[in-house]
Order: structure tokens, then sequence, then C-alpha cells
């Protein structure tokens, strides 16, 4: 056989087998016709409404998940041995014995480390010095003993060393609960607080814990309270509460551990308060909430120095001097000026410089400012890379540890002496099984969208590869919230390079690689160019020589997950695969709905539906609206039964509509965990199982062998 034509065949076949007599047949899933009616009037028809159920025990709705998922275990049983080898090969790069670097805080070493054949790390600390004994914060293996699901969201030592407060969340859900522990006891103490945000801190007094109450049906951040060691949660008192339900809550110490402050933070605002940590009581304003003003604002030495949008769309720096009154802006004082080609995307204080994060060119990189002004950039040596801060938890130190990696090279923490120059490799992440960055190559490239517009692509492959237009490719994305999809090092990829396939990112618009701009173009009522930069990436990569036209597989979740649906509804004659993970597909009647987990928090991303302008354009592009009778590529979607972040039934109903519609006889694997939410399974092994059976159902519809 020409060897040219051999991946074609190889992928003729693999269809072959999908679609062949013996094929099971996916469930039946009942209509039951329902409409969904806008403030304004606009209805619309929803025969598969009936399958969310908030309390999700609803017998007829289990029975379907439970079907379909059946039904994953029938179309998938053909892929199973190469889900099994892609476990064994991705688990296998993993040093099972491998612990964290140590950091220093308050006179101890902090640090993580697992256990050969175990899920979870044992959290842990010494006295002093690593060789002093250690001593069990948390053993994650012996709590999460019996549970489908377990995560530690956060964890705060007490001020004195002597206490250890943690939120726990042991259903996927994130409704956290929070606990203490005395760790010269280890007893752990009768107070519990229910229905919390994994975010904790201590008042100076050792007894009053600050914690953040969620609304228990839409799990919004409303309220701040405190606890007093001993008390009754029940009579906890309120701090704070925020009645814009726009607004985003979280609540920390400054870095110079004097101030505990609140922040509050919509899409296009912020505001903070703080009060002193010694003796808390008021919390003031900072500046006042101001519609299109962000600002975040951090204290040490006397000042405090600010990272705010304020006539400055990439953000700058600024700073406000001791013996200034808090609450005018107009007293803050220029500290690094705005640049139009550089998004300053955070910063950390220290005694003799300031960290400051940035991205320019779409490349996340560091530089370091001194007390005499002085910039020096942290340098790097490859075309596509990420750095950023790592835990610096004193501020009085010439040292900053910083962590690096790029689509070939795994996590590595390095720190660098600000005065001297000098840096050290603190450790790189050890991938076993012969892996050797050398053996693959990175590139950043840049494709043409349709308006013109230059989109940087972050593509991976090993060497070797020939761009002759046969290969198979994997394009990802994300593009939402102004969250950049950054060239990280993935353990999982290196299966698929070492077969043959290219990796893609596609940093669309949507995101904020390219400063604020570039989200500002991807969202609201320029939603639609996050989709189209997504597909004329993948007709670029195509053109280019990266991929055969009909091996190309994309992959995107959550909100990724409707970039996913969009381009399927757009171009689905450009992807042979399609996988959405935990899926917002149904756009318009999630954001009508106020009661479902985060709608409120969204308008500004999304639009309020309930303005016929938002209506009309959300429904332009929701993947469950657009659905209609053509041919579809094949598809894995997966979700999970207690995510609150896109629910269940959001899934659930477009794959139930889009078997309906479809005209194809491409299969699409609907995969629902019953043990787990938004993130998928917990465990530092298990979580890579739902991976390997993704990717093995990729490689047999793309042919790769």
């Amino acid at each position: 056989m020409h060897a040219s034509l051999k991946p074609l065949l190889l992928a003729s076949l693999a269809w072959s087998a999908l679609v062949s007599a013996e094929t099971p047949k996916p469930p039946t899933i009942a209509k039951k016709p329902h409409t969904v009616t806008a403030p304004h009037g606009a209805e619309r028809r929803d025969d598969y409404y009936w399958l969310r159920d908030d309390s999700r025990k609803n017998p007829e709705m289990l029975a379907v998940l439970n079907a379909e998922n059946a039904y994953a275990d029938a179309m998938l049983a053909k892929s199973k041995p190469t889900a099994d080898a892609l476990y064994a090969e991705i688990t296998g790069r993993i040093k099972q014995d491998d612990a964290s670097v140590p950091y220093l805080k308050k006179g101890y070493w902090y640090y993580s480390r697992f256990e050969a054949g175990k899920d979870y790390a044992i959290i842990a600390r010494r006295k002093g010095t690593m060789d002093a004994p250690e001593e069990i914060l948390f053993d994650q293996n012996a709590m999460a003993a019996g549970k489908g699901y377990f995560s530690i969201g956060d964890w705060e030592i007490s001020p004195d060393n002597g206490k250890v407060a943690w939120a726990e969340d042991s259903v996927g859900r994130r409704q956290y609960r929070l606990f203490v522990k005395d760790l010269a006891t280890g007893q752990v103490q009768a107070d519990v607080v229910d229905n919390v945000e994994p975010n904790i801190v201590w008042a100076d007094d050792n007894r009053t814990l600050f914690y953040i109450e969620k609304d228990p049906v839409t799990l919004l951040s409303k309220r701040v309270k405190t606890h007093v060691l001993g008390s009754d949660p029940a009579r906890d008192a309120l701090v704070y509460e925020e009645a814009d339900d726009s607004f985003y809550m979280g609540i920390g110490r400054t870095r110079s551990d004097q101030f505990i402050c609140i922040q509050v933070q919509s899409t296009v605002s912020s505001e903070m308060r703080c009060t002193p940590a010694a003796k808390p009581g008021a919390f003031t304003v900072f500046a006042p909430r101001q519609r299109d003003v962000e600002y975040s604002a951090d204290h040490l030495g006397g000042r405090w120095v600010i990272r705010t949008n304020w006539n400055a769309p990439n953000f700058r720096l600024m700073t406000l001097d001791a013996g200034k009154a808090v609450g005018d802006r107009a007293a803050w004082q220029e500290l690094v000026p705005h640049a139009g080609d550089v998004f300053i995307e955070g910063f950390e204080l220290f005694d003799g410089f300031i960290a400051v994060e940035e991205r320019s060119n779409a490349l996340l990189r560091l530089r370091t400012l001194g007390a005499d002004g002085k910039s020096e950039f942290v340098a790097s040596d490859e075309p596509a890379y990420t750095m950023g801060l790592n835990v610096n938890a004193e501020p009085g130190t010439d040292w900053l540890r910083y962590g690096y990696t790029s689509l070939t090279t795994p996590n590595t923490l390095y720190e660098v002496n600000v005065k001297t120059g000098e840096r050290r490799l603190l450790k790189r992440d050890p991938v076993l099984g012969g892996y050797n960055p050398d053996d693959y190559v990175t590139e950043r490239l840049w494709a043409t969208a349709r308006d013109g517009t230059r989109i940087p692509v972050s593509v991976v492959y090993r060497k070797g590869f020939k761009k002759d237009g046969k290969s198979a490719l994997l394009q990802y994305a994300y593009g939402s919230y102004g969250s950049s999809t950054d060239p990280r090092f993935s353990i999982i990829n290196v299966s698929l390079l070492d077969r043959g396939m290219v990796y893609a990112i596609a940093h669309i618009r949507g995101g904020q690689e390219m400063g604020r701009a570039w989200y500002d173009q991807g969202k609201l009522l320029n939603k639609i160019n996050t989709f189209t930069d997504f597909i004329d990436v993948t007709r670029f990569l195509v053109a280019e020589g990266y991929a055969a036209k009909d091996r190309v597989a994309a992959y995107g979740g959550s909100a990724g997950g409707l970039l996913m649906g969009a381009i399927s509804n757009m171009a689905p004659q450009d992807y042979r695969l399609i996988i959405s993970q935990v899926p917002f597909v149904d756009v318009v009647t999630t954001m009508l709905d106020e009661s479902i987990p985060l709608t409120t928090n969204e308008y500004d991303e999304w639009g309020n539906p309930a303005d016929r302008k938002y209506y009309d354009y959300m429904l332009s592009y929701s993947p469950y609206d657009n659905l209609e009778r053509k041919a579809y590529p094949t598809m894995f979607i997966g979700t999970g039964l207690w995510d609150s972040q896109v629910q269940y039934f959001e899934p659930a109903k477009y794959v139930a509509k889009l078997r309906e519609l479809k005209t194809d006889r491409n299969p699409v694997v609907f995969r629902v965990n019953m043990e787990a939410g938004h993130g998928g399974k917990s465990g530092r092994f298990r979580r890579y199982q739902e991976s390997a059976e993704q990717f093995a159902f990729m490689l047999q519809v793309l042919g790769v062998p």
C-alpha cells in the first residue's frame, strides 16, 4: 500500500467500525412540550426541558442518564483496550512518590507529598528546618476514603501556628464545609460551618474566622460572616452582604498582614473594603465601585499598590502612600504606566521590589521592578511558553520564585535573585518513561481570521513530523471571560504526539492573550468572533499542511464547550470529531433563569436576554437553539451530575435534540459522571481515566494507530 493512503484507510476503517450493523442503539429520550418565555414575550419550544431536575432525584431523568452511560460503555468497548493503554502510559510517566518544593512561612516549611499508588497528597510541615519532625496537616487519602469525590478547596494556618481551618467538598458541587483542627492535639473541633466558599481568613486573635456564605439556590457568594471558635455557627455575625448578584466575592489578608480585605468583582467593575487584622471592625471602602473601572490593591511597607484599568484598558500600577486616606481615587499616583501592547495581569509585593506578571504578544512573562526604578525581564529560550509567580510566602527576601513551562518543557520551578541575577533550578516535574523535550518541537504561528485579525496559535509535534497534510490534529481553545489559554506542558498530550498527532492551541478572541481589547472583541455582541476565529485557525492549519482536512478533532470544556457547540453548527464539515466537556450549550434558557448558579454574574459576559437586543444575538449562536437537520461530526460529550457551573441538563438536552435532528450516522457518545461536578473526577490518577477514555475514542475515530 502507498504510504500516503494508509492514514486515510485507517480513518475509513475506524468510521466503518463505529457505524456497523452491530452498532448499539442510543437511548430513546421522550419529548415533552414546554415553552420558555422571555420577559419581552419571545417564546421558544423546548421538548427536553423536563430533563432538568434540581433535586437530581427524578427516577425518569436518572434512568435517561444511566441509559446514556450504558450506551457509552457499549460504544467505547472497542476503544477500551486503547484507553487502558493510554491510562497506563499517562500514569506511568508520573513519579508516584513525588513531593513539592517546601516554602517557608512564619517559621515553618510547608510542602505536599504523594505516596506510591495513592490518589491524594499528604500536606505537611516541619518547624524551622526540613530535618525537624514532620507534622501532617492533612492525610487526604484517609479523608477521601469511601467518597466518590473529595477536594480541599482552601486551608489556612492561624497566626500563632496552632490551628488549621479548611474547606472541603465531598460531592463536587462546590458547596464546601468549614472545619478547624487543633494542631497540638490533632483534634478536629466541633465547629462546622456548611455551604461556604473555599475562602477562609483568620483574625489576629486566633479565635475568629472570616468566611463567605453561599446562597443555597444560586450558589452565589453572598455574605461575609465571622465565626468565633466554640460558638454556634447559626449565630455567626454578618459582616457584609453583597446586594448586587452580578458580583463575585473573595476575602484575604494583605501582604503586610495588617489588613483583612473583602473584594467584590463583576465582569466590568470591582470594589474592595478593608479592616485592621489586629482588631477587626468596620470595613472601609478603598474606592467606591464604578462601572467599567476595575481595581485590586495590596499593602506592604506603609503603602498600597493598586492594579487598575482606570483610564488604562490594559491596566497600570498605582500607589497610595501611608497617611493618605483610602476612598479617594484621585490620590493614587502612577507607578507603572499603561501600555497599549502590554497587559498587566498581576503583581506581588516584596520589601525591596515588585514582581509584575504581564502579557505581550500572547505570552505571559515576568519582570521585576526595583526600588530604584530598574526593570528586569526574566528570560526564556522558547518561542511559546508561559511563566508566572509561584508561592512567595514572605516578602523579606531577594529571591523570587516563579514557574515556567511550555508545550515541550514540564512544569519547572525556579528562583532568581533580583540583586545578583543568580538563578536556581528548584524542581522540574519528573516525566518518567524516557521523555526528552528535545524530541519535540513547539512553534508560534499566526493565522489570519476572516476579518483580517492575526490569531496566535501554539503548536507542538514530535520531531520527524512532515507538514504534508496527512496527519491528525487536536485543536483546543477556550475563549471566554478574558481567561487566557497559555501553552503549558501536558503529560497526556505526549501520548498523542508519540502517535504522530499534532496538538494546537488557538488563542482566540474572548481570552486576554493579546490584551483587554482581545477580550472585548470576543464577548457580548462580538461573541461570534470567538467561534469564527477557531474555525479560521483550523482552516489555516490544514492549508499549511499541519493536518488532513478529514482528520481534525476539536476539544473544549465549559464555555469552551459552547465554542464546540457553535463550531459544530457553523462548520461541521471541518471536524471529524468534537470532544465537548461540561458544555455551556443552552445559553438563552440558562441566562433567562436567575435561579441557576452563576447566571446573574455573567450578564456583562454574554448579555442579559431580557433585553431583546441581547436575546436575539445570543439566540443566533446558542448551540442548542441552532441545531438543525444536517450532518454533524462524531461527538464525545461529558458532564457531571453535580456540576454547579454548567448544570448536567444542558448537555443532556443538547444530546437528545442533536440525535433527533442529525441526518448522518456519526455516533454521539454522552458520558455522565454520577459522582462529580464541573471538574470531573477527583484524585491524582482517577482524573486521567476520563482523559484516556476520550482520547482513545478520538484515536479510533481519526484512524491513529
